[in-house]
């Protein structure tokens, strides 16, 4: 009966010749290291089985640091050489999923096998696992640091498609027009900003990792590799960049124009209370009840007072439009 250990792990063996897919087998698979030219990949889900970490360790004839640091499931990103191996903790984004999720990733890298951990099931390798398979490229004739940087490259891949998806920029015209502050607005600014931030946090670890491979010394361990990668997770950086620019600067353009707006609308009502104000004061002289007074005996009274206001209001109108008020 397999373990939970073995039921979420599988292991790939290939070599320029052949190749084989399974199910882990801790009585069939534990040495990772043939001894001849084919390279293994052991991919676990789930970071809870010390025993048996500490099983393939020990089998393997590996550094006892590694048990140290996959007991440490919150250990970020690093890059430690022990011996003839690798050892490297990323924490990445889970882009499967609408709502994303980090999660801690392990690697144990060797001339010859790769291992690799993750916390939470799913991945984005099936590609890679079909290249195997059906001999595409060149993967079968290189070693496990070619497998690696197609792992690594896999993750830019992810994190530059779901990035396109997730942050569209919208035209900031188009947006100002259509728009206005709400509360609902505003949150929906927010959670973007949050996941631009996401974004520029997991690619700056996955760029601090690249960066420290290419120092790598390590026997058959090849960094010209990870050049390419760099080149590629600094133009989703320069990309991420220049988004929060851009975001910065709509969101300044819109609530600018949401202040031109109100301006436009305190002026409108500013003049009409121009226009009524020296009405108001004719209309409430009067309209006061005192007995003394003449112009409520006239008999054109009314329309007299109706004359002045209209004047009052195209001598306001005229020297409105010689001011350029509206």
């Amino acid at each position: 009966m397999k373990t939970d250990f073995e039921e979420n792990s599988w292991v790939i063996n290939y070599s320029p010749d052949n190749y084989y897919n399974r199910k882990f087998s801790i009585e069939e698979d534990q040495i990772l290291s043939k001894g001849d030219k084919s390279i293994t990949w052991v991919n676990t889900y789930g970071l809870d089985y010390m025993d048996e970490f500490r099983q393939m360790v020990n089998g393997n004839g590996l550094d006892d640091f590694l048990l140290r640091l996959l007991l440490n499931q919150k250990l970020g990103n690093k890059v430690i050489v022990l011996e003839d191996q690798v050892f490297i903790a990323a924490r990445i984004l889970k882009t499967e999923h609408h709502s994303m999720e980090s999660e801690q990733m392990y690697f144990v890298v060797s001339k010859d096998f790769n291992w690799c951990i993750q916390e939470k099931r799913g991945d984005h390798f099936d590609w890679i696992r079909e290249r195997i398979f059906e001999n595409k490229g060149i993967i079968r004739k290189k070693k496990a640091d070619y497998l690696l940087f197609f792992i690594l490259e896999t993750l830019i891949t992810n994190y530059k498609d779901k990035y396109e998806e997730s942050v569209l920029m919208e035209n900031a015209l188009d947006a100002i027009v259509k728009r206005e502050p709400t509360p609902e607005f505003m949150f929906e600014v927010e959670q973007k900003k949050a996941t631009i931030q996401d974004f520029k946090k997991a690619s700056h670890g996955l760029r601090d990792i690249i960066v420290k491979l290419e120092r790598v010394e390590v026997k058959g361990f090849q960094t010209k590799y990870f050049s390419e990668l760099r080149e590629q997770i600094n133009g989703l950086i320069a990309d991420i960049d220049s988004d929060i620019m851009e975001l910065e600067s709509q969101i300044n353009l819109f609530f600018s124009v949401q202040g031109h707006r109100l301006n436009e609308v305190m002026k409108t009502l500013t003049i009409f209370s121009v226009v009524f104000i020296p009405l108001t004061f004719l209309a409430g002289i009067y309209g006061m009840n005192f007995e003394n007074m003449p112009e409520l005996k006239w008999p054109y009274g009314y329309f007299v007072l109706l004359g002045v206001m209209l004047v009052v209001t195209i001598i306001s109108i005229i020297i409105f439009k010689r001011k350029k008020w509206f």
